[in-house]
């Protein structure tokens, strides 16, 4: 995930900006890493796979790990460097993969930059070419040099790292983005993309991020997810009006949530429970402001609830919270964000249709909300309306 950063000017100062790089989840030492844009610099990890460019001025940067033999991701990360030190800005290589969870299958990018799926492929999600169901996974027809995937209701999306996006599996509102509404059991490249550095998948739309922080979405728009001010689908990418310093995005059943450059999150999409956090319950067919909520670090889309990490490792939540979802303790929804209970130290978060689940810097998981296939992994199928943790992880 290309991550950036905008706060607030403090005059013509030096500030730093630093990050790690990591291998399999070890350090990686002897990364060349390029600081561009306002400022040329260059410089390499050390043995714990740091690095810093110290004495920067304020302005708009781009950091880029380099190694013979290694494939990064992301790829690069942009900066945006105003009154403050930028730190975190880290980047993995080698033997990591990178998962993603449809409604009923499941895909993973191998190191290689290949695909591998599995489970439901009534639609083709699967990508090889059948409809034929698979509980073993199998490789995606002919696709490789994949740095990023994610996974819609029934639909498959990739991001190469030539930053085109590729799409496969169920396309009857268009949200493989190829121009037509034929399903596909092999992966079509989306029509006139390019410059993409982060992808996510909803009910039947898909959202990305370029790399200039414009956002671009494409599929069913019933709800205004689409976020052009029209409630009409498209089958091609369309800007989302108003973003252009985004660096995530996530996907509800029917809403879109992006993170600015600046820690604020915006939505849009329905919003009959609340989840785009605006203190209404208003459809939104371009882009609001989640009321009270900065320094955000991440983000993620249920079907009707939407999370965010805080850079202080606290997590908050809105939306559905007919399952405890939300985590504050209530069944109560809520239409802006309120705080997890008892959580902090997170630094990943994903949410399933109606549970949360979160990684914490000590490498435990936690879930919370929908128990009753036991997703929540804590051994007993009891919906939880704070956060429990999975066992034995």
């Amino acid at each position: 995930m290309v991550t950036m950063i905008m706060i607030s000017g403090c005059g013509d100062q030096n500030f730093a900006i630093s990050g790690t790089v990591t291998s399999g989840g070890s350090a990686l030492s002897g990364v060349t890493v390029t600081l561009s844009g306002d400022a040329s610099m260059t410089t390499t990890t050390d043995a714990d796979g740091n690095y810093e460019f110290s004495a920067v001025k304020e302005g708009t940067f781009v950091v880029t790990p380099s190694l013979t033999g290694c494939t990064f991701v992301p790829r690069s990360r942009n900066v945006y460097l105003f009154g403050i030190d930028a730190r975190e800005f880290n980047f993995s290589s080698g033997g990591e993969s990178r998962v993603a969870a449809g409604g009923t299958h499941t895909a993973a990018l191998k190191s290689d930059g290949t695909v591998r799926a599995w489970g439901n492929n009534s639609n083709g999600q699967l990508g090889d070419g059948s409809t034929t169901q698979s509980v073993t996974p199998i490789q995606v027809s002919g696709l490789s040099g994949v740095i990023a995937v994610a996974g819609g209701n029934a639909h498959t999306v990739a991001v190469k790292s030539d930053g085109t996006v590729w799409t496969w599996g169920n396309n009857s509102d268009g949200q493989l983005g190829n121009g037509t509404t034929t399903d596909s059991a092999v992966p079509v490249q989306v029509s006139g993309l390019g410059g993409v550095i982060a992808v996510a998948g909803g009910n039947a739309h898909t959202v990305a991020v370029k790399s200039d922080g414009t956002v671009w979405a494409w599929g069913n728009n019933s709800d205004g997810q689409l976020g052009n001010g029209t409630t009409t689908d498209s089958a091609v990418p369309i800007q989302v009006s108003g973003l252009s310093r985004v660096i995530a995005v996530a996907a509800g059943s029917a809403h879109s949530v992006a993170l600015d450059g600046d820690g604020t999150v915006r939505a849009w999409g329905n919003n009959s429970n609340g989840q785009l956090g605006d203190g209404t319950t208003n459809q939104e067919t371009t882009p609001v402001k989640v009321n009270d909520l900065s320094d955000v670090m991440a983000i993620a889309g249920g079907n009707a609830h939407t999370v965010a990490v805080k850079t202080d490792g606290t997590v908050w939540a809105w939306g559905d919270n007919s399952n405890g979802q939300l985590g504050d303790g209530t069944t109560t929804q809520r239409i802006t964000p309120v705080q997890v209970s008892g959580l902090s130290g997170v630094i990943a978060i994903a949410a399933g249709s109606a549970h949360t689940v979160v990684l914490k810097t000590d490498g435990t998981v936690w879930a919370w909300g929908d128990n009753s296939n036991g997703q929540l992994g804590d051994g007993t199928t009891t919906q939880g309306i704070t956060p429990v943790q999975v066992q034995s992880l």
